[in-house]
Formats: structure tokens, sequence, C-alpha cells
């Protein structure tokens, strides 16, 4: 005969294994995925910069318009997003900078953590567009990063810098700036 106090133990025995099992299950099932190679993939609209390259470890030297030389690594941790023009930055080249300096607005109280720096001949109607409120003006004396600058005339290409220098993605001629927003609002955060 099964006595009560031994009916509870079976119970709540019971109910101790299902709660384990609850928690288990997520666990054995990642190690599982693990284990056959599958990894999640937190897709990114940039590509990412292969092999990568640090710009202040190979002292990349950027100049800006004043003459002083960019600092990669900030006194303050701040990403930074290169504009880098191809020829004769016009129409759609102007569309593409304004749409990069807007995804930094869209970023509220962090916006202070995006640097913009553009680089390159700068547009034929940059001072009426209030262009240099929104950009520093710089130039690759050296050419160490021509190759991310597009040769289409009146295109622009991205790269999106750590504060450290690390180069983390390229969004060539074309991106969807919409997708550069995302991804700015998912590393500043």
């Amino acid at each position: 005969m099964i006595t009560p106090t031994t009916s509870n133990q079976r119970t709540g025995r019971l109910k101790f294994l299902l709660v384990i099992l609850i928690f288990a299950i997520p666990v054995i099932a990642a190690a599982l995925l693990n284990l056959s190679g599958w990894q999640p993939n937190g897709k990114g609209y940039g590509e990412p910069i292969v092999p990568q390259r640090n710009f202040a470890q190979e002292q990349v030297q950027v100049r800006l318009a004043d003459g002083k030389a960019w600092p990669w690594r900030d006194t303050s941790p701040r990403m930074t997003l290169i504009a880098l023009a191809g020829p004769n930055c016009t129409t759609q080249c102007i569309d593409a900078l304004t749409k990069m300096a807007a995804a930094r607005i869209t970023l509220n109280n962090n916006m202070s953590r995006l640097r913009l720096l553009y680089i390159g001949q700068l547009p034929a109607n940059a001072a009426t567009n209030g262009m240099e409120n929104y950009w520093a003006i710089g130039s690759d004396p050296d050419g160490r990063l021509a190759a991310y600058r597009p040769t289409t005339p009146d295109s622009v290409s991205a790269l999106l810098v750590e504060s450290d220098g690390t180069a983390l993605a390229r969004y060539p001629v074309g991106f969807d700036p919409s997708g550069l927003r995302k991804d700015l609002q998912k590393v500043i955060h």
C-alpha cells in the first residue's frame, strides 16, 4: 500500500525532474547545434574587412583640412565612419553623405560616440550644403585607403572603424543607408 507521504515524495521528485528538463533541454539543443557546426549568424549590412586591419597600428595617416593628423585613438571611445568619395562627387554622392550624417543623428544621445570623416575631393557645393558642419574633412596623402575608394563617378563608399583604429566593416558603392543606420544602432549603444 502507498502511503500519502510516499505519493507526495514521488510527485515532488517528478516535478523536480520536470523543472530540470525544462532548463536542460535548451542547453542540450544548443550543444548539439554547436557540435554539428551551426552558428547563429548576426548578419550586418556591411562587408567584414578580411584580413582585419588596424589603421592606428599600421600608422595610416589622414591629414585634416587644418593640417593636423586624424587621431585614430580618440580621448573617449568613439567609432569613426569614413566616407570615401569617388571622382566627381555630386548629386548621388551628396545624397549618400546626407543619409550617412542623418544615420548619426538617429543615434540620439549616443551620436557623440560616432565621428564622421570625409576623405576625398570636396563636392563643389560643400560649403553651401553645410557638409563641413557634420564631417571632418581629410585627405589620404599616402594612398593607404585607396583600395576602399570607389572609381565610379558620383559615388561613395564607407568604412566603419572601431575606437582603437580597427576597421570593422566596409560599405561598398550602392550600399543601403538604412542598413548602415541599423548597423550603427547595433554597435553604438
